[in-house]
């Protein structure tokens, strides 16, 4: 990674620069500092305690090697399709069907499988470094950092409350189509369920606060259709817990039409209704930009046709995977008269499906 330093830091201290305005984390400083050319400026090594100055050009190693890539996820050809992509990340609409990590029973058929080929292919070390993960039956955007220090920054956005990530599900039953932000705030616990040999389950369960094993989660959603003894929602997972919605609306009596594990199978998909429609981001170092504020605002700068799926003047990555072809024909067969989300919009229509209790 290359960076000319802009005006606005003249005169900071390189560690400092570093850490709060790049986000590298500890960790991935640590290898920068004992790499032969982990941090040049102006082409020479210098510790973090250089005083940066307008125009210098510092260069940071931090890419993959042979010796630091992945070796245990096997490549497999899959069919890729890819939103976005730079030298620091990788914004992909996964099918479903497909799970996001390779495990047991799924050792060569994940995203993770697909990617590893893509890059063997073009002789890159690959490392897998998804922001969270979609459920095998669940479709939609998934963001990788392509690098460490890419990864890292994409985590400390996750972990401030920077990435927001918008769903679409099908629900069984009507909900009051009121036009209204909910909020769903229930602990969700992991259902222990007898097995050879143990105890053991995927399956999660909302309980007390007081329930072993129980963690805050926090959902919102917002009616968009109702009719046909089915509802059509706008979905957000402030929290990130495992099967979260999938739980939180069987909880409310609505359980995602055809989720087999907290509802029923269906004649109408042959998997959950849930799509990860978008996801926001901000994009790893651009805090080192002149014109982006320290502080990051989603569509702060944007006008209303601002694309997608492209780097946005807030800083932002904005991602939008279309509805695939069997819930955008479930959604109509369902709900003829209404809109189908199937193209990629602007920050515009984004904008408007924000989800917030304000």
């Amino acid at each position: 990674m290359t960076i000319r330093i802009p005006a606005a830091y003249d005169g900071r201290i390189l560690r400092s620069y570093l850490k709060l305005t790049l986000g590298l984390s500890t960790a991935v400083l640590s290898k920068l500092k004992n790499h032969e050319r982990g941090i040049l400026v102006n082409g020479q090594r210098v510790t973090v305690r250089y005083v940066l100055r307008e125009g210098d050009v510092l260069e940071l190693f931090d890419r993959d090697t042979a010796e630091t890539a992945t070796e245990t996820v096997i490549p497999r050809e899959h069919p890729l399709d890819i939103l976005y992509e730079d030298d620091f990340v990788i914004a992909l609409s996964k099918p479903a069907h497909m799970p996001t990590h390779p495990s047991h029973g799924h050792l060569t058929d994940t995203l993770g499988n697909a990617l590893a080929f893509r890059y063997a292919e073009a002789a890159e070390p690959f490392v897998f470094r998804p922001l969270g993960r979609l459920d095998r039956n669940t479709s939609g955007v998934v963001v990788a950092g392509k690098t460490r220090a890419a990864s890292g920054c994409l985590s400390r956005s996750l972990q401030k409350g920077e990435v927001t990530k918008r769903y679409i599900a099908l629900l069984t039953g009507e909900m009051p189509a009121d036009g209204a932000v909910h909020t769903v705030d229930a602990p969700i616990y992991r259902v222990e369920e007898p097995i050879e040999g143990g105890f053991a389950s995927i399956k999660r369960a909302v309980g007390d606060p007081e329930t072993d094993g129980a963690v805050r989660a926090v959902s919102r959603y917002r009616v968009l259709a109702v009719g046909g003894g089915h509802t059509l929602v706008l979905c957000e997972p402030v929290t990130g817990r495992t099967h979260q919605l999938r739980v939180h609306f069987s909880h409310l009596g609505y359980p995602i039409l055809g989720d087999d594990l907290y509802g029923e199978a269906s004649p109408l998909m042959e998997r959950h209704a849930l799509h990860a429609l978008s996801l926001s981001v901000p994009m790893p170092f651009s805090r080192a930009r002149e014109d982006v504020n320290e502080v990051a605002v989603p569509f702060a700068g944007c006008g209303e046709d601002c694309p997608l799926n492209t780097p946005s003047p807030d800083g932002f990555l904005h991602l939008w995977a279309p509805l695939p072809a069997d819930m955008a024909a479930t959604v109509k067969s369902l709900f003829p008269h209404s809109e189908v989300l199937t193209d990629c919009p602007t920050v515009g229509l984004l904008r408007a499906l924000t989800l917030s209790e304000s």
